[in-house]
């Protein structure tokens, strides 16, 4: 059997990295730990950015989603890009000093779901940041090279970070067919919906319409392409039927009510996060053969998604309003309840 060769780390690499850890509910502390080394066909990235999601806020709240528990010290974050610092023995695709954009799951590239292209329901699936495997809220990161994605120095270090969140809005608008004319309903402004509703548009839609509860969100979804926006706290929509439904605000009553707005034959992509059961408005559903679909993260889309963002079809930097070093993630992680202004925190290691 052949000896495999170790991997070749400069020596401008230092031997421990700071690591933003979390060690319970609203327990986060900084800590340092060794360097990773880079195995065979894996690197080592410097971190240049880390997006805040919606999931590491609630890993940080609740301690766990769903059947995901925290139950040993976690680094959290999983939108980052950064630099590739080393690479271990049998690399092919990455060198030293590129500038790359990470995709955070590993799966295990030979189950049925893997070799049929659906790596997203890979069983063995390795994602960053959720229990137990750590993420990127750290100095360095090591990641198979195959989820190490090039990218143009034309993208800021945060729109690299941000690809993964618009890998969300590439998967949802391929699940929902948006294309050419589309009539596209995004619910909810967050980070996801405003990322969705500038895919849907890349993607061809002829109309698209946002809605949120919150004033400076759907300001910001009209700026960045939106055709209409609706405040539906004040009232509801009404005089349009999308083709579409891009379900990203995850409550409840918001999505029976956005379900019964989809025309004959039209498609709900189900994105955001909330309880584990929704109200069906059945009847609809059935009589106009709506199709419902659920959306798992992503497969095969970060060369959509770097395409988009490269020729600024969808704008990434808009979305960051915070910014934090690596010691200040636990701000990062609180400022949207002290800030309502609040899109995207970005922390800097």
């Amino acid at each position: 059997m052949s000896e495999t060769i170790p991997a070749t780390i400069p020596d401008t690499i230092p031997a421990t990295m700071r690591v933003s850890l979390l060690r319970g509910v609203h327990d986060l502390v900084l800590d340092e730990r060794p360097v990773p080394e880079p195995g065979p066909r894996q690197v080592l990235v410097r971190v240049s950015a880390v997006g805040t999601c919606g999931s590491d806020v609630h890993y940080y709240e609740e301690g766990r989603i769903g059947n995901f528990v925290v139950r040993r010290p976690l680094v959290l974050g999983h939108e980052s890009g950064g630099v590739v610092a080393a690479v271990g023995p049998g690399v092919t695709r990455n060198h030293p000093g590129q500038r790359v954009s990470i995709e955070p799951g590993v799966p295990c590239f030979t189950c049925d779901q893997c070799r049929t292209g659906h790596y997203n329901l890979c069983p063995d699936m390795r994602f960053f940041g959720t229990p137990p495997i750590d993420g990127a809220f750290s100095e360095y990161v090591v990641v198979h090279e195959a989820m190490a994605h090039p990218v143009p120095d034309t993208l800021s270090d945060e729109a690299a970070a941000l690809l993964e969140p618009l890998s969300v809005g590439v998967w949802a608008c391929q699940k929902g067919g948006v294309g050419p004319g589309s009539r596209v309903l995004v619910t909810g402004a967050g980070p996801i919906g405003l990322i969705a509703a500038q895919t849907a548009r890349a993607f061809g839609a002829g109309e698209v319409m946002v809605t949120d509860v919150r004033p400076h969100r759907l300001e910001l979804a009209a700026d960045l392409g939106a055709d209409a926006t609706v405040n539906v706290a004040e009232r509801p929509v009404s005089g349009f039927e999308p083709d579409v439904l891009l379900e990203c605000s995850g409550v409840p009553a918001a999505i029976g009510a956005a379900i019964r707005l989809v025309g004959r034959g039209g498609r709900v992509v189900l994105i955001g996060m909330g309880g584990d059961e929704i109200p069906l408005p059945l009847d609809h559903v059935q009589r106009h053969e709506i199709q419902v679909t659920g959306t798992f993260r992503y497969a095969n889309t970060w060369p959509t998604a770097i395409a988009l963002a490269a020729s600024g079809k969808v704008d990434l930097d808009r979305l960051v309003t915070h910014r934090f070093d690596l010691a200040e993630a636990e701000r990062a992680l609180t400022v949207a309840a002290r800030d309502e202004t609040a899109i995207k925190p970005v922390v800097r290691p």
